[in-house]
């Protein structure tokens, strides 16, 4: 049976502190309620683990996963971008937390070989729709893909595309809902720029992803649906969102649902042989050194490693690796996160069915 392996990861953030490491930066004043200057993200993350170097390579956030990833070869590199590449200095009005990365330092991106951001998110038009606009063009010129966002709502929910063999294609789709932060002002429409926005995860709204992916899809093609949505915090998977993934599927609307929004994994589930992921948590973030009330680890990241049958795009493996981030930078997993990442999979796995195995490499697979 042919397969193809996919490199799904969640969200994304170079902006703020990772931004001002790079060569070059946007001006680091934040409009936040604690901290006006994105150098203070920085400082908190080397009071906790010592001295982060500036500037940086452009792999150098990446650190000990760009290894793990040219390791397995993935057909496709895919991402949730949290965050507006732009010059832009109109912030979103009345909104706390606003992400951008200079456009010259697209560059870190492309040390990943990302192949696809989605950007169907609660960050991408923190900067409005001039830095929207300046977004998609540093993308399109980088030769990166993007799904979720357009000029208008027809390139909004447009999704991006590759060529598979016998004339399939690979498609990726990418919609946001209110639930995650993101503005219905912020909704793409005939005549205006935003992203791909549903206004509740129900009955209405897989249908309308399901009409859209139907006026795309043609036989043989395999389908990714990219989704932001729910809260940051909290291992529940909600009752709505478990059943609009269901019904994507159902539908045949999509062979593998990419879920984000939470900063912590959520659990995964195998439904009709379809992944789920509802929530692959971060990947970046500036987080290092701030203290959360909550008992998850935010330093504790994974890597997602999906590889699909090309007939029929069921599941044939998963494997998750490991990470978590140092010095605003990828590194493996210690014990301790290693430990706090595992028995979050195998408790809240059970209610999906599904478990993690450890392998020789330290790495997991997924067990269903």
């Amino acid at each position: 049976m042919e397969t193809l392996t996919l490199w799904l990861a969640g969200d994304v953030m170079t902006g703020r502190g990772i931004d001002q490491i790079q060569a070059q930066t946007v001006p680091p004043v934040l409009y936040e309620s604690w901290v006006h200057d994105a150098r203070d993200y920085v400082q908190l993350a080397e009071r906790l683990n010592g001295p982060v170097p500036a500037p940086v390579t452009p792999g150098y956030i990446w650190g000990d996963a760009l290894a793990e990833i040219d390791k397995r070869q993935p057909a496709l590199r895919l991402v949730n971008l949290e965050t507006a590449i732009t010059t832009s200095e109109e912030a979103w009005p009345g909104k706390g937390i606003h992400y951008r990365m200079h456009p010259a330092n697209i560059s870190c991106l492309m040390a990943a070989r990302i192949d696809c951001c989605a950007l169907a998110n609660n960050h991408v038009l923190d900067w409005g729709r001039a830095g929207l606009n300046e977004t998609l063009r540093t993308l399109q010129r980088a030769g990166i893909s993007s799904a979720g966002a357009g000029s208008d709502l027809e390139a909004a929910c447009a999704p991006a595309s590759w060529p598979l063999a016998g004339g399939a294609r690979l498609r990726v789709f990418s919609w946001a809902g209110p639930d995650s932060g993101v503005p219905g002002a912020w909704a793409a429409t005939p005549d205006n720029s935003g992203v791909a926005w549903l206004p509740a995860w129900d009955e209405a709204g897989a249908l309308q992803v399901a009409k859209r992916v139907a006026r795309q899809r043609q036989p043989g093609d395999l389908v990714v649906v990219s989704l932001h949505w729910g809260g940051n915090w909290g291992v529940e998977v909600p009752e709505r969102h478990r059943r609009f993934a269901q019904r994507l599927i159902e539908l045949g609307a999509a062979d593998l649902i990419h879920g984000h929004s939470s900063h912590h994994p959520r659990p995964m589930e195998v439904y009709r042989g379809r992944l789920i992921l509802y929530g692959c948590g971060d990947l970046i973030n500036d987080y290092e050194g701030i203290s959360f009330q909550e008992r998850f680890d935010p330093s504790a990241v994974c890597l997602y490693f999906a590889r699909i049958s090309t007939e029929t795009g069921a599941l044939q493996q998963l494997e998750i690796v490991p990470m978590q981030l140092r010095r605003l930078q990828l590194v493996h997993a210690d014990t301790s996160a290693r430990e706090s990442l595992q028995a979050l999979f195998g408790n809240e796995g059970q209610k999906f069915g599904t478990g993690v195995q450890a392998q020789a490499d330290g790495c997991w697979q997924l067990r269903w």
